[in-house]
């Protein structure tokens, strides 16, 4: 299904710390060990025709590496997902980027089907990674969806 949403680039700071701090526990995101801070951020957010918020991707560039740092799509099945992973590929491929990449941790199974179902390809497996992300980021839940303990980071990719 295709979304009916407008993908918007979003480069007001102030607006992606707040949806951060509404959907992410804080402004704060940490994967691989790196501090992300919400107003250092690129993204794109998807908004419906009554300009209605349905979806958001943020994203740092390194180099070569594109790293999409958080995705959120209010209203699942509707394709809002979809649209923002495919917007984040042709904006890593416009910048020239090799790689587009992304970390989840082991208890989001929703999002590794997500994102394998999309083209990412599961590249490494960082058992207990999540100990030292909550020495950077304290309130770092050590449960998860359904339950499941969170304790290790799931890194997916795509090629470009």
């Amino acid at each position: 299904m295709t979304a009916a949403v407008d993908i918007e680039t979003v480069d007001d700071a102030a607006w992606i710390e707040d949806s951060f701090c509404r959907h992410w526990d804080g402004a704060t995101i940490v994967s691989r060990g790196r501090v992300h801070q919400a107003a250092d951020l690129s993204g794109f957010r998807a908004m419906d025709a009554a300009g209605a918020l349905r979806g958001l991707a943020s994203y740092a560039v390194d180099g070569e590496a594109f790293e999409l740092v958080t995705l959120d799509s209010f209203g699942e099945g509707a394709g809002t997902g979809t649209a923002l992973v495919s917007r984040v590929l042709f904006e890593a491929w416009e910048r020239g980027c090799r790689r587009v990449w992304l970390v989840i941790t082991n208890d989001n199974t929703h999002a590794l089907r997500f994102y394998q179902k999309r083209g990412a390809r599961l590249v490494a497996v960082y058992p207990n990674a999540l100990a030292a992300s909550r020495e950077l980021k304290p309130t770092t839940p050590e449960h998860g969806h359904h339950g499941i303990p969170i304790r290790d980071e799931i890194e997916l990719e795509w090629s470009l």
